[in-house]
């Protein structure tokens, strides 16, 4: 059973759902404001510096715990359809699991759509990446990690590295990745009485505005076709109350099929990015407990 403090994230997310239905025809500037509060749902992990950076001409943000190892590097990617979000939602969350690990963790804001639509969120994340290999930063001490949309480019930026002849960083950590361009999971169906938040037309319209013109069907947008030959190891979290679950269990199904190294947790009763609520409920905190337990000997930490 769901502790009592998840609750947290159900309340916000049926504060978004009200809101979205008293004003079908939401800005998106409102849009992108209220979604910020998704920040708002982890307590501060303390101990910890924020510094600006320009990685290479893309704005981003260092959180760097105190007493970190400093060679290695979470190369993080914000959620929000590829349409919200930005370094600033998601500091706190990415903080917390950089304070795990024991490293630093620099959250990339990437250009947004509808302004610059796909592939413009792919090659500002490869620059990042670029640039972190440019400052002398191994490719064997970084991993790339995200929460849906940003769950799906911390994958679709190491496809982009491969195809582009860039060395491969150690290892991938999707949490609750939004995958599938044409909402075709089952799961949006099987979880309709318990999801509190993503809708198969709340999906459309952002990868709609995402995409732009290109196809819903290019791996580089879509991971569920992607070639997943010669992959780091991943690890996926997903909420099991998620619309959007079985894009998990398909992306994790396609990288074994590859001979990737692919384990994929579903967290029972939990909503989208549950890892939202980092220090304040259980859940959270324990899937950032086993992604660091996990990531740390990839990265060389023991």
């Amino acid at each position: 059973m769901a502790s009592p403090q998840a609750a947290a994230i159900d309340q916000l997310f049926d504060s978004f759902a009200a809101a979205l239905a008293a004003n079908p025809n939401m800005g998106l500037p409102e849009m992108r404001d209220m979604l910020e509060r998704c920040g708002d749902l982890a307590s501060d992990p303390g101990q910890v510096d924020y510094l600006e950076a320009d990685a290479g001409g893309i704005p981003c943000l260092w959180a760097v715990p105190r007493n970190c190892d400093p060679s290695r590097v979470l190369l993080s990617f914000h959620g929000g359809g590829y349409v919200t979000g930005s370094r600033f939602s998601h500091r706190k969350l990415f903080a917390h699991l950089a304070k795990r690990v024991g490293c630093r963790a620099l959250i990339v804001d990437y250009r947004r759509a509808p302004e610059d639509p796909h592939p413009a969120q792919v090659d500002d994340a490869v620059a990042a990446y670029r640039w972190l290999l440019a400052q002398g930063i191994q490719p064997g001490h970084v991993a790339t990690v995200g929460d849906s949309a940003g769950g799906s480019l911390s994958m679709t930026v190491v496809l982009a590295a491969r195809d582009r002849g860039l060395p491969l960083p150690a290892a991938v950590m999707p949490l609750s990745p939004w995958s599938d361009m044409e909402a075709t999971a089952p799961s949006f169906e099987t979880n309709a009485k318990v999801e509190r938040l993503i809708t198969r037309e709340m999906s459309l319209s952002m990868s709609a505005l995402f995409l732009g013109g290109a196809s819903p069907r290019d791996p580089l947008a879509n991971p569920l076709f992607a070639d997943f030959k010669g992959f780091p190891p991943m690890y996926i979290q997903v909420g099991g109350y998620e619309a959007i679950v079985d894009d998990s269990l398909r992306v994790a199904e396609r990288a074994r099929a590859a001979g990737v190294d692919c384990r994929c947790e579903v967290f029972p009763e939990m909503q989208h990015v549950f890892h939202f609520m980092a220090g304040r409920a259980p859940e959270a905190d324990d899937g950032l407990a086993r992604l660091a337990a996990w990531v740390r000997p990839h990265l060389g930490l023991g």
